[in-house]
C-alpha cells in the first residue's frame, strides 16, 4: 500500500482514483477545484480531502492529476500552492490529462530541478473505461520512475506502455486521436450510405463488423449513431482540444494532417448544431438520412 495524491475529480478522475483506493488498495488523498465533489468522493470512497494541490502532495510517493488543459496542469504543479510546492525528493508527478508534448517536456525540466518524477500518462478508453477500470495508457518520461509508478496505474489500467521521452506518451495520444477522429468520420458516412440506400442497418453491421471495417466505435457506437444518440461518450468540446494539439504539433513536424483538419472542420459544424457535449460520434448528426430530410 501507498500513499498517493489524486488531483482532479472530473468525470475520469473520479472513478480513477476511486479504483486506486478500493482495487489498489491505497491511502488516497484527493484534490478537487471544487471541494464538495472531493467530499463526496471522500464519503464513497473512504479516503482524505485537502484544500490545495500542495497539501494532497506532502508526504505522498506518487501524485496524479486528470484535469482539463495544459494552463491546469501547469497550475497545480508549479503554480501557488501546486504540488511541486511540498513533494518529497525521488516522488513521481504522474500526469494523465491530454496536454501538449511541450507541457510534458516543461513540467518534466521542471521535476527533475526539484530532483522529481513528471510522467506523461495521457489515458483512452473513455469514462465507461475509466468506470471499468480498463484504461489504456500511454507513458513518457524517464523509465526508472514508469518502472515504479506501473503497479499503481494498473489500479485503474487494462494496458499501460512505456514509450519513450518526456513528451512521448502526449505523441501517442494525438496519434489515437488523430486515428479515432477518421475512423468516426469514416462510420458516419457508411452509415449515413446505407442508410440512404435503404439497407438493414443491424444486419449491415452485422456482417461487416465481422470482417476488416470492424473496430470499437463500430461495435460500441454503430446503434446510437443510427438513432442519432450521442450522450454516450466523449464530448466534442474535448474532441476538438485534443485535435487543436494534434494540429498545433504537425505544424511543427511537418506531417499531413489533411483529413483530420477536416474532421475538425466537421466538429465545428456539429458544434454549431449545438453538440458541443454530444459525443464524438455526433459527426453523422451531419448528415441526415434522405428518409428524414
Amino acid at each position: 500500500m501507498a500513499r498517493v495524491a489524486w488531483i482532479g475529480l472530473g468525470v475520469m478522475g473520479y472513478p480513477m482514483a476511486g479504483h486506486l483506493k478500493r482495487r489498489g488498495g491505497h491511502d488516497v488523498v484527493v484534490y478537487n477545484r471544487s471541494s464538495s465533489k472531493a467530499e463526496k468522493w471522500c464519503r464513497e470512497f473512504g479516503g482524505e480531502a485537502a484544500p490545495t494541490p500542495a497539501e494532497a502532495a506532502r508526504g505522498c510517493e506518487a501524485i496524479f492529476a486528470c484535469v482539463g488543459n495544459d494552463d491546469d496542469v501547469r497550475s497545480v504543479t508549479v503554480g501557488p500552492a501546486g504540488a511541486f510546492e511540498t513533494m518529497s525528493p525521488g516522488s513521481i508527478f504522474i500526469d494523465h490529462t491530454t496536454t501538449s508534448a511541450h507541457l510534458a517536456r516543461e513540467l518534466s525540466s521542471a521535476a527533475r530541478s526539484r530532483d522529481l518524477y513528471f510522467l506523461d500518462c495521457p489515458v483512452s478508453g473513455g469514462q465507461s473505461g475509466a468506470e471499468a477500470g480498463a484504461l489504456t495508457v500511454m507513458a513518457g518520461g524517464e523509465h526508472a520512475a514508469f518502472v515504479r509508478a506501473e503497479p499503481l496505474i494498473m489500479s485503474f489500467a487494462k494496458s499501460v506502455r512505456h514509450l519513450g521521452p518526456s513528451g512521448s506518451g502526449q505523441l501517442a495520444k494525438m496519434a489515437n486521436q488523430i486515428a479515432i477522429a477518421g475512423l468516426l468520420q469514416g462510420l458516419a458516412e457508411a452509415i449515413h450510405f446505407a442508410e440512404c440506400a435503404g439497407l438493414d442497418i443491424e444486419a449491415l453491421i452485422a456482417t461487416i463488423s465481422k470482417g476488416a471495417a470492424q473496430s470499437w466505435q463500430m461495435e460500441n457506437r454503430w446503434k446510437t449513431m443510427h438513432l442519432r444518440q450521442f450522450d454516450f461518450g466523449f464530448a466534442v468540446d474535448w474532441m476538438r482540444k485534443d485535435l487543436a494539439i494534434c494540429l498545433d504539433e504537425a505544424a511543427a513536424n511537418g506531417a499531413d494532417l489533411a483529413i483530420t483538419r477536416q474532421v475538425d472542420g466537421y466538429y465545428a459544424e456539429v458544434q454549431a448544431l449545438g453538440g458541443n457535449r454530444w459525443d464524438t460520434s455526433s459527426l453523422i448528426a451531419r448528415l441526415q438520412p434522405k428518409t428524414r430530410r
